[in-house]
């Protein structure tokens, strides 16, 4: 049972995955900002949150709105992740990130509750993502073009192969080289069946001729 319901989670999760990863990070700090504009307006964004007391004796105090900026630089980390994701919607997100940009661009100079320091920073940062997304997108498509040109040669490999032992050459006659006729004369080579024969002959018909005198 614990195995089949890993099995069948695991497309949520990669859903889940697909739709974090299309979502508009910065859009978080300027939805608090935007909360708290319109819906809580007793609230001011330079109010005291924490105080650290540093090394140098001096306390500094955190307010919301410096919270809010170091968030906004934090979640810019994962907006450069997602821009050098393979298999990313690159349209998706640079579309996305252009209306951010411009919707934050528009309360900040058409509404009164905007107009602060906070928010326009959030407004810079919205801006950085959307031109650092397009940059580093074509600079990435660039990078992988000239490697997808340059020719790739790959090493040929060669089998072993068992050499074959050498075929021992017949040994030279006298009789058709002659050189060898030149060092080994006639009257020191050994006499063949027919020279033997017409030597023989002769004496044969000597001896038949002193038998008949005889």
């Amino acid at each position: 049972m614990t195995k089949r319901r890993q099995i069948d989670s695991t497309p949520f999760q990669k859903v889940a995955a697909m739709s974090m990863f299309g979502f508009p990070l910065l859009l978080i700090p300027l939805a608090v900002v935007n909360i708290i504009a319109f819906l809580m307006p007793t609230v001011s964004l330079g109010a005291p949150i924490y105080t650290v007391p540093l090394t140098s004796g001096v306390n500094w105090t955190i307010t919301f709105s410096d919270a809010l900026i170091a968030f906004g630089i934090l979640l810019m980390l994962f907006e450069a992740a997602k821009t050098v994701r393979p298999n990313g919607r690159y349209l998706t997100d640079h579309l996305l990130s252009f209306i951010v940009f411009g919707g934050a661009t528009a309360e900040f100079v058409m509404l009164p509750q905007f107009g602060n320091s906070t928010f326009f920073l959030l407004t810079v940062l919205a801006f950085v993502d959307f031109i650092s997304g397009i940059t580093l997108r074509l600079r990435l498509r660039r990078m992988f073009g000239v490697r997808a040109r340059a020719p790739v040669v790959e090493p040929q490999r060669t089998e072993p192969t068992m050499a074959s032992a050498p075929a021992r050459a017949p040994a030279p006659d006298a009789r058709q080289d002659p050189v060898l006729e030149l060092d080994h004369p006639l009257d020191a080579r050994p006499a063949t069946q027919d020279e033997a024969a017409s030597a023989n002959a002769p004496k044969a018909v000597d001896e038949h001729r002193e038998e008949q005198r005889g």
